[in-house]
């Protein structure tokens, strides 16, 4: 709980449970309402040993239209409308090894869309389509991902990751790099680890976050 939350009275309680386990792109394919586009930046692994892990950061940045669903879940070509990747690496991308940041479990999407109806007066009269959750696999990377990917195969992806990453700590990836760290742990080579950091704000019309605020963000 934050501090001073119950004093200032900002405190509304837990989540239910029904979000505790959701991807944001599961929650995204639920959102009646959605304003926010989002671009990955991935860099492979330089290390031959590991080559299904990937680590980078991902931004969202305001649109400047608020897309809003008249019938819910959304599709696929839709939820790939707000998002891009962009990889760097030497080798082509499989989205399989995306791991679980763009996974999407169908069951749980469909449950948790038919919570919402029941307990959220903004789904009451909002139709849930059976035919558009088809479209998603059990469990799987969002279809048509792929499409969405850019490969960045001339740049380096040590030197591009070290600039955009930064700072005053190392990004959580930078463990990977630890050999006493790897070494000492019992990883699963057919499992694919993404690391991603999200990182920066966004305004681009200069009139919704002020100078300060920039200026923290930067720090």
């Amino acid at each position: 709980m934050p501090r001073f939350a119950l004093a200032n009275d900002l405190y509304r309680g837990e989540l239910p449970e029904e979000f505790s386990d959701l991807t944001w792109v599961e929650e995204k394919i639920c959102a009646i309402y959605c304003t926010t586009a989002h671009v990955t930046r991935l860099f492979q692994s330089t290390d031959p040993s590991q080559p299904r892990i990937f680590h980078g950061n991902t931004c969202a940045h305001d649109m400047n239209v608020v897309s809003t669903a008249r019938v819910l879940p959304r599709t696929p070509s839709d939820i790939n409308g707000f998002l891009s990747i962009v990889f760097v690496g030497a080798k082509k991308i499989d989205p399989t090894n995306l791991g679980p940041v763009f996974r999407v479990h169908k069951a749980k999407v469909w449950s948790f869309l038919l919570w919402l109806r029941a307990h959220n007066r903004l789904y009451v009269h909002i139709p849930l389509d059976p035919d558009v959750m088809s479209l998603y696999p059990e469990d799987g990377a969002i279809p048509g991902l792929v499409e969405r990917v850019i490969h960045d195969s001339d740049t380096s992806p040590t030197v591009a990751f070290e600039e955009e990453t930064a700072g005053f700590e190392n990004h959580p990836a930078a463990l990977l790099y630890d050999t006493q760290i790897t070494d000492g742990c019992h990883m699963d080579p057919g499992e694919p680890i993404v690391m991603v950091e999200k990182m920066g704000v966004s305004d681009p019309e200069c009139d919704k976050v002020s100078g300060r605020t920039f200026t923290a963000s930067a720090l």
